[in-house]
């Protein structure tokens, strides 16, 4: 293998003994000698490897020296390799003629060794020298690029940290406000030293504008400058006219008075970036450099950010939307539910009402049976829906304590029984002989039960089949709620759990409803960590609701309430009825003294106060909602009055979430009640009389 510090010197000759007569002289040089005996062989050296020279024969058969010359200058490789001649004549116009072809010299033979060694020298050290040089370029051209290559890579690893942590930081909170706080620190002093963000918000009445800067001292401020403010009238008409346009605008030398600083500030570059997501314009990013900062804008990498602060702005725009409509929602629905209360207290009055005469005809005694099932079923659907609307914002707690499952499925039986017997439904029930104990809130999963039999008997015809079954399975409890109604339709099996689901809304209104039992049911028994599936094999062939519950090894033996014993005759009360709805007001009254109480009405909270003091009630079932003086207002000032300061405040209400309730016990109500109340619950209380 030759040495890499060794050049190669072409010889060319058609004599073997002139080609060894040459090599013998060069061999004193050290380097690497190659030979060619014709200019065919030559050109083929030549492809292969460069020379440092070439020591090139004049006549030679086929193509002479001349034309090997020639085709050697033609190739771009070897068009500067220099070309020594060696020939025995001695004819100035043959030797004219090499030097034209590009030949460095001219010997004549026979040649003197020690001149041709110091020639050919010359030419292995210029060949050596111009390697060197090539090198040294070539290295210091690897240098510049990898200097190159070296801070891009360094700029371009900055660049994806900072687009990291301010990903990081944009994604960090979806309060809107916060979001705008934490952009305007990435941007300075990070990007620029001024930064201005300017947003279209929907529920905005104008373009709201957040500054910030970095002072001289290097403090952050920040400012929200008012609609009109002349200070920023700049940066609010470049702020316009890129959301118009959608482009980008550069800004070139201007001038701003900034909060707290007597002189103007001059920039002398900024530049106003569309902020875009999801289709549409949320408003504009503006940067800006005063004459202080060193470095260039990095327009590329403000772009970045602002496309990404555009969406993290629009996750926190569309979760602050959300929110307010999830807030609106809850407070439709309870309006609602108090709205739809108020008509229900009359007629489960009147019902009762009817309760207290006997019926010689069968016909009224079922009008009276309809009346209270429908209203059963009205009250039911609004406690679901207000259901629904708590375990969505997060309002209802489970109290979970050991209870059998067995137990549950019976009292889910008693509820849902009339609506079963109603529709001529044959049930059959399956329960284990020994307790299957889960960790539960027990009202909770009794209404989950519940839920799924009034689901079963409202969608199978009369006359129809219902399975309730209750077993055991490995690690958990297993309910089992089956019908041979009409079935759940295969496209709308996997979403019969979503809310407002229903199946076909036609005219077949025993099958009506809200939608939302099925999204309780869900939503209750993820609570307690279970699950629920749905079966069907599709329309009219029934379907079965299964719910699986972690089951505990063995329940605690818990002493529960007695049951509340029959009362016998209550004793009669002086009873004040206090609300501003007529029928409500009127028909509650006329129950109660057909129950042989003494009942004073008022219909305002004025004078439902005055009427107190006069007639010094024992009980008083107190309206909260009323106009003027509200319940709670009528509340304190009675516990506030000594005469009547003893007397039982009894809350009656639509609204019956925790914080109403929390409300009437601070206002000093002993007892809560939710429209339409049950008649059994105030016979109690009117039993117990005096606040206690």
């Amino acid at each position: 293998m030759v040495s890499s510090d060794k050049v190669n010197i072409l010889i060319v000759d058609d004599s073997p003994e002139k080609l060894l007569s040459l090599e013998a002289i060069l061999e004193e040089l050290g380097q690497n000698l190659v030979t060619a005996r014709n200019g065919r062989e030559a050109l083929r050296r030549l492809l292969a490897q460069e020379f440092a020279v070439i020591l090139l024969d004049v006549y030679m058969p086929e193509i002479d020296g001349f034309e090997t010359a020639r085709l050697i200058r033609q190739r771009k490789r070897s068009e500067h390799t220099p070309i020594i001649f060696i020939t025995g004549q001695g004819d100035e116009q043959l030797a004219a003629q090499g030097y034209a072809l590009g030949a460095v010299d001219y010997i004549l033979s026979p040649v003197s060794p020690q001149i041709l060694r110091t020639k050919v020298g010359v030419f292995v050290e210029l060949y050596r020298q111009r390697e060197q040089l090539e090198r040294q370029v070539d290295e210091r051209i690897a240098f510049g690029y990898e200097q190159a290559a070296r801070t891009a890579a360094e700029a371009a690893s900055k660049r994806s940290a900072f687009l990291a942590d301010a990903t990081n930081v944009l994604n960090n909170s979806l309060n809107y406000r916060e979001t705008q706080h934490d952009l305007l620190h990435l941007v300075v002093p990070s990007l620029a030293d001024l930064t201005a963000l300017t947003l279209t918000d929907d529920a905005a009445p104008s373009s709201p504008m957040a500054m910030a800067w970095r002072e001289s001292d290097g403090d952050f401020r920040t400012y929200w400058p008012p609609l009109g403010d002349l200070a920023t009238i700049v940066l609010r008409s470049a702020a316009d006219r890129v959301n118009q346009s959608g482009q980008s605008e550069m800004l070139e030398s201007f001038e701003l008075t900034l909060p707290g600083d007597s002189s103007c500030t001059r920039f002398r570059r900024g530049a106003v970036l569309p902020l875009r997501a999801r289709g549409r314009s949320l408003g504009t990013l503006t940067l800006a450099c005063s004459e202080r900062w060193a470095e260039p804008l990095d327009l590329d990498l403000a772009s970045d950010l602002a496309s990404r602060a555009a969406i993290a702005l629009d996750n926190a725009r569309l979760y602050r939307d959300i929110q307010e409509n999830d807030r609106r929602k809850s407070e439709f629905l309870a309006m609602l539910g108090h709205e739809l209360r108020n008509p229900l207290a009359p007629i489960r009055n009147s019902v009762e009402i009817l309760r207290q005469f006997r019926f010689d005809q069968p016909e009224l005694r079922r009008v009276r049976d309809t009346i209270e099932r429908q209203l059963q079923l009205m009250v039911r659907l609004v406690d679901d829906l207000l259901d629904v609307s708590r375990i969505n914002s997060g309002k209802i707690r489970l109290r979970r304590e050991p209870t059998d499952l067995s137990a549950v499925a019976a009292q889910a039986i008693e509820i849902a029984k009339p609506l079963i017997d109603a529709r001529c439904h044959r049930l059959n029930v399956t329960l284990p002989e020994e307790p299957l104990w889960v960790e539960a809130d027990e009202p909770r999963l009794v209404q989950v039960f519940a839920n799924l039999l009034n689901n079963a008997a409202k969608y199978t015809p009369p006359n129809g089949e219902i399975g309730l079954t209750i077993e055991i399975g490995p690690d958990v409890v297993i309910g089992r709620v089956r019908d041979n109604g009409v079935g759940i339709a295969p496209d709308l099996l996997p979403h019969v759990f979503d809310l407002f689901t229903q199946a076909d809304r036609s005219t077949r209104r025993d099958q009506s409803g809200l939608g939302v039992g099925l999204t309780l049911v869900r939503r209750l028994t993820e609570m307690h960590g279970g699950c629920v599936e749905a079966f069907s094999d599709g329309l009219g062939y029934g379907s079965e609701f299964v719910v699986t519950l972690p089951r505990i090894a063995k329940g605690i033996t818990r002493t529960r309430e007695p049951a509340p014993r029959r009362l016998g005759r209550i004793p009669s009360r002086r009873v004040l009825l206090v609300d501003d709805n007529a029928d409500g007001l009127d028909s509650l009254a006329s129950l109660l003294r057909l129950k042989g109480h003494e009942v004073h009405v008022a219909s305002d909270g004025f004078e439902a106060v005055r009427t107190a003091v006069a007639i010094r009630p024992e009980v008083v079932v107190l309206d909260i909602g009323m106009p003027g003086m509200d319940g709670y207002e009528v509340a304190r000032q009675l516990r506030q009055t000594p005469d009547v300061s003893t007397m039982r405040l009894v809350a009656l209400t639509g609204y019956g979430q925790e914080e109403d309730r929390h409300l009437s016990r601070e206002a000093g109500f002993d007892d809560h009640l939710v429209k339409p109340i049950d008649l059994a619950v105030l016979d109690q209380l009117l039993a117990a009389g005096v606040s206690s």
